[in-house]
């Protein structure tokens, strides 16, 4: 046929590569179409790529995907090294806040500053009188009249006032009921509360020891109060874990909600979407050194807690990696989220600060107590993963290895930074126009 141009396929006889087959190789031209059938080889010769060349092309490009990857890592942990900023919110401010809540920061009671007015002056005021003085909990001051005790409450020099009335002798003689009478400054609950409680149970002590048959006034029921996992029940070994869940969510979510930020600032955002880098390249790049840092924070805030401030730790030490890994991860994606929906440095930090920082502060269970907030709160809690790591922390810290309570928080955790982590490889698009 004129203007027919075609090449015959190459025949080939059987061979031990593989078998033969029958190809139909059809061509479409101006005067028509035509076919022809040959048979061709399967296996061996042209007509197939080698196995080990596949295999070595596989591997090269891992190979060249795994150096982008560690080259934009390389990258982040320079500018990281650079930035004096990152020393101190990985640092510095980690042991800081911890001195701070630690040290500074108590709800434990101290010394109680305590009036004592005496309008009975007879040996048993001054017995009670002189106990009060003595005990390690009251700083007593003698005063002449009642005037003069409110006084010094009205000036904060004193936080409460015994009142021990003129019969109190007379009543004890008699068999009767002595009168006293305990004033206490409420401009301050707790303090409050301690002052009540600690002079009830001198009170009583003083009763059973000094008065005749002291042990017969012994209550019908005498409950013994014991503290399960903080014997001393100091308040340093409730608030040092809570100070850590603070801690890492600060690194997780303020320090990545400017990393993408400050690359669009600087001009260099451009830049790595010239390159060939894919989107989980860069995703991986930034989350994997500040994932270090984190854990290098939480290292250094775990052998804080038990060197410094005494805090038992009696869970498993991979249990702690386990929780930190997880919580740090969900802090991170929601610290990249926010860098990848906003441009400015400064909305970033203000949008990291917010939705991070203060509600791990204000409402994950570190200073107050979540059952005692409104209903409202409580659900918005139940949303945080910070309140889940808090109660985690105090439970491997105090009690131990406790799963009914790790397993939902781990679950939950490791959802949300699923959904986090998702969220920002689909908003992390290489254009330049979006």
């Amino acid at each position: 046929m004129r203007g027919l141009h075609m090449a015959r396929p190459r025949l080939c006889r059987p061979g031990p590569r593989g078998p033969l087959k029958t190809a139909v190789i059809r061509s479409t031209t101006k005067e028509g179409a035509y076919s022809v059938s040959g048979r061709i080889c399967d296996g061996g010769g042209h007509g197939r790529r080698e196995p080990g060349r596949e295999r070595r092309n596989k591997g090269m490009k891992q190979n060249l995907w795994l150096r982008q990857l560690l080259a934009l890592m390389g990258k982040e942990f320079q500018q990281i090294v650079r930035d004096p900023s990152s020393y101190l919110v990985a640092g510095v401010m980690p042991l800081i806040f911890l001195l701070l809540f630690g040290f500074g920061i108590t709800l434990d009671a101290g010394i109680l500053r305590l009036a004592v007015l005496d309008q009975s002056g007879g040996g048993r005021a001054l017995s009670l009188a002189a106990d009060f003085a003595h005990s390690p909990w009251f700083e007593t001051r003698p005063v002449g009249d009642m005037e003069e005790a409110a006084r010094l409450m009205r000036n904060s020099d004193v936080q409460g006032i015994l009142v021990i009335r003129q019969n109190f002798d007379q009543e004890l003689a008699r068999g009767g009921v002595g009168g006293l009478q305990l004033l206490v400054d409420g401009s301050e609950p707790n303090t409050a509360q301690f002052i009540q409680s600690y002079s009830q149970g001198l009170i009583t002590s003083w009763q059973r020891t000094s008065l005749p048959g002291g042990a017969a006034l012994e209550p019908p029921v005498n409950p013994e109060t014991r503290f399960w996992y903080n014997p001393t029940a100091k308040s340093v070994q409730f608030l040092v874990p809570g100070a850590i869940t603070v801690i890492m969510t600060l690194i997780g979510t303020l320090l990545t909600s400017l990393v993408f930020a400050r690359e669009w600032e600087r001009g260099t955002m451009e830049a790595m979407f010239a390159t060939p880098v894919s989107r989980m390249q860069l995703l991986l790049g930034k989350l994997i050194p500040y994932f270090c840092m984190g854990m290098f924070s939480m290292a250094l805030c775990a052998v804080a807690a038990v060197t410094l401030f005494a805090v038992p730790f009696r869970g498993s030490l991979w249990v702690l990696l386990l929780l930190s890994s997880v919580f740090m991860l969900s802090a991170l994606g929601q610290g990249l989220l926010i860098s990848v929906s906003l441009r400015g440095q400064l909305a970033a930090a203000e949008a990291g600060l917010f939705s991070g920082f203060l509600p791990a502060l204000l409402l994950s269970g570190f200073v107050f107590d979540i059952n005692s907030m409104p209903p409202v709160l409580q659900a918005i809690t139940r949303l945080l993963p910070a309140s889940y790591f808090n109660t985690c922390l105090r439970t491997i810290f105090l009690t131990g290895d406790v799963w009914s309570i790790f397993g939902p928080s781990l679950l939950f955790m490791a959802l949300l930074a699923s959904v986090l982590l998702g969220l920002v490889y689909k908003n992390l698009v290489k254009r330049l126009d979006v």
